[in-house]
């Protein structure tokens, strides 16, 4: 069965059809909006006094949304478990060194096998 998906984006501001989604930041906060290329203009030319005297920063120094929230830290394994995981990946065509981290996409085909 054949499936078309179609995405359609509306300008954020006005309601009518935008052109594009656009990435912007703010006190350490990236946010997205999807506007019209005369909406676009708008934005751009509101922004334009401050981008001009602005110092850009890489996009590796720039957080992206909200934190993330705390997360416990990784469930270690023992060597059993993971010499099973590492035999059952060999079983299953997966390739994988003798030793070092396994990763985390084999670990998570072993749990769900």
């Amino acid at each position: 069965m054949a499936r078309q998906i179609i995405t359609v984006l509306t300008d954020d501001i006005d309601g009518s059809t935008a052109d594009r989604t656009i990435e912007f930041g703010l006190d350490g906060v990236a946010y997205t909006i999807d506007l019209s290329e005369e909406n676009i203009a708008k934005l751009r030319q509101t922004l334009e006094p401050y981008v001009t005297v602005a110092t850009r920063v890489s996009r590796a120094g720039v957080r992206r949304g909200a934190p993330a929230p705390a997360q416990s830290a990784p469930t270690r394994t023992s060597r059993a478990q993971n010499q099973a995981i590492r035999d059952w990946a060999a079983q299953n065509g997966y390739e994988l060194s003798d030793r070092g981290r396994i990763p985390a996409n084999i670990v998570t085909a072993y749990n769900n096998r």
